[in-house]
């Protein structure tokens, strides 16, 4: 091996040994080179397998034991080739075997864990490796491995690949759990690990910066207990560049050297070529402030997280106030007379805690160095717009960035300099800082469940460096794609334990306040419970875990686990997004294309009440909507009890969601309410297609208030997506993740909601283009800026609302059973008011006695006569009251007669009453 500038032959023996201890001769092939640190391609082929199977069938289950569903034979036998040369003809003996190992069946059970854990695979015949061949099976991890049925002669009969997670995990992830991995300088020493306990070789390229050669490379050591290859010099490489070179066997290669980063980086180069020795307690790291100004503090519950979901480009990139050089860059939060941070610090003085933002881990669709972004322009119902950012998709500036590379690194493109791994570290906390000087908490969205590529392709990073380990692969060995992309193996112990060492470093080293799971439901239970208690711990303080919870895919109804889902849990802490209100609230559900898109009305654009005259909706859907509504402002408690749409008492677990419980949390800080966020059309959008169409601007502008209304007197997490308060439109698109900044687009000096610039692009919308183009061409449609404005101030409002009274945001479902009932419900309910009672007696944060709100969706104002409540002096909120109010409604139209209980709510407004 060649060292430190030609010298260090101790570099040399090193890598002898480790290959000897491998069991493989050093002179199978050439020694990694400072050749192979700078060729042209990523990998360099080896050996080229001389036969690959088309299935990974079999499958360890535990360090010693497989099971093969399906397959039949005499005798069956693991045959394994160091430099992939197997080859299997049926009736011939298998060709190019350096080793075999003879299985025994079993028919002794499994430890009920482990059986459960596999039970998904199917029936097969259970094998077991000898005990006195037990030793030799990591070496046969290292290469080619394949499992055969043999007759009693020795002939092949079939053979299929191996799947190795589960060996893997048994024999080594206890001991490679608390190895450190990654790179770590410590008192003039730099020291890297990397966990590849199937690779055959490592060595570490060093570089003196991003874009120079080589000038390195060094073996690295195995560690047999751990499967962790180490090396280290004891100098100072911090600035410095590394890749590792792995030489591993790839099933659809062959034994391939793979140049690959680290995935363990903390920063990157540009386009995420190679990773960064950097230290974050380094002051090149820190931007001014950063070691005195402490984070924000935690919330006393998470019942009191009221959250601004954000995309980093969308919030400047169009910003005039910010200077061009920044827009759409973490420097554009540190502006603080921008128009973009002059919103944010108005929505946190009325109540708004957190702004989360979508993803910005590194990336990899979008170039970090020359990205474009085009320039459409055409009719507001053209299709020349969306043509254009189709055709430039590949290399624009825009991605929302759900397709990860590397964990734990600060996305490049949305730095000064994305080739300078400091400046992305030091300008991703200015950002950081930024928001919490203006009094918002910071989150962060986290996409831990797939990875955008796999195997040996250009994007891939785990796969190439423990081939089949990290990705989870269906019974015949393929990498599960229910996700969209490459999934990942969580339940593997390794890829839980890099999930978790990533939280930790954004809560610890980051200041992140909480995280949003994408896809949740992907990651098993006790995986997210372990990661719960490693941030709190590491940042010593409690940080609050949501995340989505659908049940769907390979992993549905704890098929592999106990899913991190909605209904599996409770009393966990962790909150997952509730979908059942907000499909009540906003009609139809998430899919919905064409005709649907339309006729799917929901409760606050016209559900039976105001058809827009696609279809017929009749009274019972509208009070099934009202009662999904009630079941979220309840908290989706599983055990609330409330008066059905027939009369009945039922406690909310048994109202039904689509086969579902509607209620089905323990507590209300495991749900999370929204009616918007960056899937599907925006709130607008959805209401545009819903509501009749010669549905004034103001009325629309109503609707989306009573909409958020809803959301904001809601028990558990409050959520919105940011451009709610705006009447942000993404001229209908339905999945703007690639739509580029023309279909993203905020304006926060509330001139434009960016209605009517074109068709949204076919890929997801074609199908309602013909609905869409009626609407997108009507001028009547898109708001003025007075009636943005509105919205806006309005918005600001509820969340005063909801901030003035704990009553919004009890803390326990014993409070909120016992303090807040409907009293408008049942049977003889009036259909389009909701009506909800908090009583504050005794409560610490109440604020009142007694707390009444009114939510009329109708087109006409609705009186609603609580003979109990004669008597009492109820007053309107403080808030409607004020002089500044935003809507004047309640103020002018709203009454309350005190004799008879009589309260008039006008049409499509929300009122809140208080008895103070």
């Amino acid at each position: 091996m060649a060292a430190v500038d030609g010298r260090r032959k101790d570099w040399l023996a090193g890598a002898l040994l480790t290959l000897g201890l491998l069991g493989i001769g050093a002179q199978a092939r050439a020694a990694a080179t400072l050749a192979d640190c700078d060729m042209p391609d990523l990998a360099r082929l080896l050996s080229p397998a001389a036969q690959t199977l088309p299935t990974r069938t079999a499958a360890f289950l535990d360090a010693n034991t497989l099971r093969w569903p399906g397959a039949s034979g005499h005798r069956f036998v693991l045959h394994h080739s160091a430099m992939a040369k197997l080859h299997f003809q049926a009736g011939q003996p298998i060709v190019g075997s350096d080793d075999r190992v003879e299985l025994q069946a079993t028919t002794l059970p499994l430890p009920a864990a482990t059986e459960a854990a596999h039970a998904w695979r199917g029936a097969g015949p259970t094998l077991q490796v000898a005990e006195a061949d037990r030793a030799r099976l990591p070496a046969l991890w290292r290469g080619q491995l394949w499992l055969v049925a043999e007759d009693a002669q020795g002939r092949a009969l079939t053979a299929t690949g191996v799947q190795l997670a589960a060996a893997l995990d048994a024999h080594y992830a206890d001991a490679a759990e608390v190895a450190p991995l990654g790179a770590r300088f410590d008192r003039k020493q730099t020291a890297f690990g990397l966990w590849a306990p199937t690779a055959q070789s490592v060595s570490l390229c060093l570089y003196a910066g991003p874009d120079d050669d080589a000038h390195a490379v060094l073996a690295a050591q195995f560690d047999a207990d751990s499967g962790v290859w180490r090396t280290a010099l004891p100098q100072d490489l911090r600035g410095q560049s590394y890749r590792w070179l792995v030489d591993v066997f790839a099933p659809a290669t062959g034994l391939v050297r793979n140049r690959v980063t680290d995935p363990y980086s903390l920063s990157l180069s540009a386009d995420s070529a190679r990773s960064l020795v950097i230290d974050l307690d380094d002051p090149a790291t820190q931007p001014p402030g950063w070691t005195h100004k402490r984070g924000r503090r935690s919330l006393p519950a998470a019942t009191d997280m009221v959250i601004y979901e954000l995309h980093l480009r969308d919030f400047s990139v169009g910003d005039d106030s910010v200077p061009s050089a920044d827009r759409g860059k973490y420097r554009a939060f540190s502006h603080p007379d921008s128009h973009g941070m002059r919103h944010l610090r108005a929505l946190a003085e009325a109540g708004l805690t957190d702004v989360h933002l979508l993803p910005v881990f590194d990336f990899a669709t979008v170039p970090e160095r020359d990205c474009r972004t085009p320039q459409p322009s055409g009719a507001p119902d053209g299709q020349a717009q969306q043509a254009l950012i189709e055709a430039g998709k590949s290399d624009d500036c825009y991605n929302w960035g759900y397709d990860p590379w590397h964990y734990t690194a600060p996305e490049g493109s949305y730095a000064s300099d994305a080739n300078d791994g400091h400046v992305r570290v030091r300008e991703f906390r200015q950002m950081v800082l930024a928001l919490h000087e203006a009094g918002l908490r910071v989150g962060m969205d986290v996409v831990y469940n797939h990875t955008s590529a796999s195997g040996q392709q250009l994007h891939s990073v785990l796969d190439r460096i423990v081939p089949g380990y990290y990705q989870r692969l269906d019974r015949d060995g393929q990498v599960e794609r229910s996700t969209c992309c490459d999934n990942t193996a969580t339940e593997q112990r390794m890829m839980a334990r890099l999930m978790i060492d990533s939280a930790v470093v954004w809560a610890r080293d980051y200041r992140i306040d909480s995280f949003r799971f994408d896809l949740m439901g992907h990651q098993p239970r006790a995986a997210m419970l372990r990661l719960q208690q490693a941030v709190d711990e590491a940042s010593g303080r409690h940080v609050e875990l949501l995340g989505e919870g659908w049940n769907f895919g390979e992993v549905a109804n704890g098929a592999r686990f106990v899913q991190a889902s909605q209904l599996s849990l409770n009393g966990s802490g962790i909150a997952t997004f509730s979908d059942r209100a907000r499909d009540a609230v906003r009609g139809g559900g998430c899919c919905d294309e064409g005709l649907a898109l339309v006729a799917g009305q929901g409760y606050v654009n016209g559900l039976h009440y105001a058809p827009n005259g696609s279809t017929e909706h009749s009274l019972d859907q509208l009070l099934a909507a009202a009662d999904l509504i009630r079941v979220g402002l309840a908290g989706s408690l599983r055990d609330f009890v409330l008066t059905d749409r027939h009369g009945h008492s039922v406690r909310a677990e048994q109202i039904d969601y689509v086969g579902q419980p509607a209620g089905y949390v323990s507590q209300p800080g495991e749900v999370v309410n929204y009616v918007e966020n960056h899937d599907n059309q925006t709130l607008f959008d959805s209401n545009v297609m819903k509501l009749p169409i010669d549905t004034p601007a103001a009325e629309r502008a109503r609707v989306q208030v009573l909409a958020m209304a809803i959301n904001a007197f809601s028990q558990g997490i409050a959520y919105f997506h940011a451009g709610i308060d705006t009447l942000r439109s993404k001229s209908l698109d339905r999945n703007s993740y690639d739509s580029g900044d023309w279909f993203n687009r905020l304006d926060w000096s509330l001139q434009n909601n960016h209605f009517g610039v074109g068709l949204p692009p076919a890929r997801d919308n074609a199908a309602s283009w013909p609905w869409m183009q009626a609407r997108l061409s009507d001028p009547s449609i898109a708001p003025d800026p007075a009636t943005i404005a509105w919205t806006a101030a309005a918005f600001r409002d509820l969340l005063r609302i909801r901030a003035s009274s704990g009553l919004f945001r009890l803390r326990s479902a014993e409070q909120i059973r016992a303090r807040l009932r409907f009293p408008n419900s049942g049977a003889t309910q009036i259909p389009t008011l909701l009506a909800g009672l908090l009583d504050g007696e005794d409560h610490p944060d109440a604020g009142y006695a007694e707390l009444l709100y009114l939510i009329n969706v109708d087109l006409h104002p609705i009186a609603l006569t609580l003979p109990e409540q004669a008597g009492q002096d109820w007053v309107l909120h403080p808030v409607h009251r004020a002089a500044d109010a935003a809507d004047r409604r309640p103020v002018e139209l709203a009454r309350y007669d005190r004799e008879s209980g009589r309260f008039e709510v006008p049409a499509r407004t929300a009122v809140v009453w208080v008895r103070e």
